[in-house]
């Protein structure tokens, strides 16, 4: 008897989102699509181990930018633009009045936006990472070693970094990273340089010998000996060190969308892997549970993933 064809998991991916992203994006799901299948662009998180003052400057004359210390600006700039409009909603508005009176009204509404706390800019300070304009497809060249054999930048997924951001680490925070491999985030919580401490647990092993060779490949000696590596099942995570942490981040397994559509090897829309995909929002929940449990009262959770599905972000959370 014949056999059916065997369809690639790349195939397959690319059909569960067009049928499943197309009723949830709408209009907005045909470029979505394309930017899923463009090649990946990625940022430069300067390594502050490392001398990085030429760094930074050798990627400025190539045009790349520090989207980290951009985006306040930008947000300000928004800022400024929609209260300049309402201001001027309300001008046309004001059939009376003398000019005056509308000039201290347009000034007081663009205080106030001026005015309006920056977004979570307290580590912006410390992490810069380097981005090329849209459109721009320019490549980094390869990470360099410094004279101590640290190398000057970590290249990676820009949008990795906003997870990051968002647990905003304060200053001897304990912080742990639940999924931490391959170790990005990881390095990127030290080049805030204010944690008090910080676990980094994976599961997999093999994915832990990655985090360590990050480690030892961007951070000193005695900084590495100061973060603790595990490969525990994060699940069960309150049962080593429950109410312990400040911020805990849950960057969890999930469908990984771009290398999804992208790559073959080790797909989740392999067929031997859909039981695997199918429990994936309830071993979400799970770490996020763990990760709650693992948090001091007052502490805070970031979860994220690398998937647009409502499944395994929104429903996960609610």
């Amino acid at each position: 008897a014949a056999t059916a064809p065997r369809i690639p998991p790349t195939r397959l991916a690319l059909h569960h989102f067009d049928v499943s992203y197309s009723l949830q994006l709408k209009d907005l799901w045909p470029s979505v699509r394309a930017g899923l299948l463009c090649e990946q662009k990625y940022g430069a998180l300067l390594n502050n181990f490392s001398p990085v003052d030429h760094v930074a400057q050798e990627l400025e004359l190539q045009n790349a930018t520090d989207f980290v210390s951009e985006a306040p600006k930008k947000a300000q700039r928004s800022q400024r633009g929609a209260a300049a409009e309402e201001a001027g909603r309300g001008e046309s508005r004001s059939q009376e009045g003398s000019g005056e009176g509308r000039t201290v009204m347009q000034a007081e509404t663009m205080t106030q936006a001026e005015m309006s706390p920056p977004l979570r800019a307290s580590i912006s300070s410390n992490i810069k990472c380097y981005t090329f304009p849209r459109g721009d497809i320019t490549r980094f060249r390869p990470a360099r070693p410094d004279t101590l054999g640290l190398l000057d930048y970590y290249l990676m997924d820009a949008a990795s970094l906003l997870p990051v951001l968002a647990l905003n680490v304060q200053p001897d925070d304990f912080v742990l990273d639940l999924c931490a491999a391959p170790g990005g985030k990881t390095l990127a919580l030290l080049q805030t340089g204010v944690c008090g401490h910080l676990a980094a647990n994976d599961v997999s092993i093999s994915r832990t010998k990655r985090l360590y060779q990050i480690l030892h490949s961007y951070v000193p000696k005695e900084i590495r000996e100061t973060v603790s590596v595990t490969s525990c099942d994060g699940r069960d995570w309150e049962q080593l060190e429950g109410g312990t942490f400040h911020k805990v981040l849950v960057d969890v397994p999930c469908t990984t969308d771009r290398h999804s559509v992208m790559e073959d090897d080790n797909n989740i829309f392999h067929r031997r892997r859909t039981k695997e995909r199918q429990m994936l929002p309830m071993l979400q929940l799970q770490l996020l549970m763990a990760g709650i449990l693992a948090t001091k009262p007052g502490g805070e959770v970031v979860y994220s993933t690398c998937s647009l599905s409502p499944l395994q972000n929104e429903y996960v959370i609610e």
